[in-house]
């Protein structure tokens, strides 16, 4: 066991971080406290790359795993970055589920929606032409169960035969990470799932043909 003391340099390093996030606009707090906590206490972090020093950048980006595109910046390893120009919401990353169960989404999202979530319902036509084609994309994946991120503003072109087809998705009122929203989904027996990058989770119906709604619509997850 480590003598207590070994972990005074951490425990001051968060102190600095968090003296710092209150005063920076730019570091996520709500999504990316947790994971830079977890990454300064095991001393992963701690090179400035500004200053030249990037001996502990790869370890770093291993340690924020998917998170680190959102929250570098927050352990000064990025530049910080203009939420005011590109709001986290207007991005997400989706990805297909390998064992979606339908009839346990239904059975879920059918009636009074359980305490925590939403679920909405809306045409598939409705679906295809306001949202993605991620067709040709995904088909250049090496793996077909990468997950992908994806701006909020591409376009998918229409599709016959859909018009009465209803697409129902599943918001989780808080913010999640990126691994819960994955379980949660593939608990619910989903087909897809989005993670908006404002850590809004969005779990996808087996009746939606694309990847659901870009709206963020998480009731304590909105910005």
């Amino acid at each position: 066991m480590r003598p207590s003391h070994a972990l005074i340099p951490a425990s001051a390093a968060l102190l600095f971080l968090f003296a710092g996030l209150s005063l920076t606009a730019a570091c996520n707090k709500a999504l990316c406290a947790s994971d830079v906590s977890k990454c300064l206490i095991q001393e992963l972090c701690q090179c400035r790359p500004s200053d030249g020093n990037c001996s502990c950048c790869k370890e770093c980006m291993m340690c924020l795993g998917t998170l680190w595109e959102e929250c570098c910046d927050c352990v000064g390893m990025c530049n910080p970055k203009n939420y005011s120009d590109t709001p986290a919401s207007s991005k997400s990353t989706v990805e297909e589920l390998q064992q979606p169960i339908p009839s346990l989404f239904r059975a879920l999202t059918e009636g009074d929606a359980p305490i925590n979530m939403m679920v909405v319902s809306f045409p598939v036509a409705e679906e295809l032409s306001h949202h993605e084609n991620l067709v040709s994309f995904l088909e250049t994946l090496d793996d077909q169960h990468q997950n992908v991120s994806l701006p909020g503003n591409s376009i998918h072109a229409n599709y016959d035969g859909t018009r009465d087809n209803m697409c129902t998705v599943v918001y989780f009122d808080d913010c999640v990470s990126i691994r819960q929203c994955k379980l949660y989904c593939e608990s619910m027996g989903g087909s897809k799932y989005r993670w908006f990058h404002n850590a809004c989770c969005e779990c996808i119906g087996p009746e939606c043909l694309d990847y659901g709604s870009k709206a963020v619509k998480c009731m304590n997850c909105l910005f």
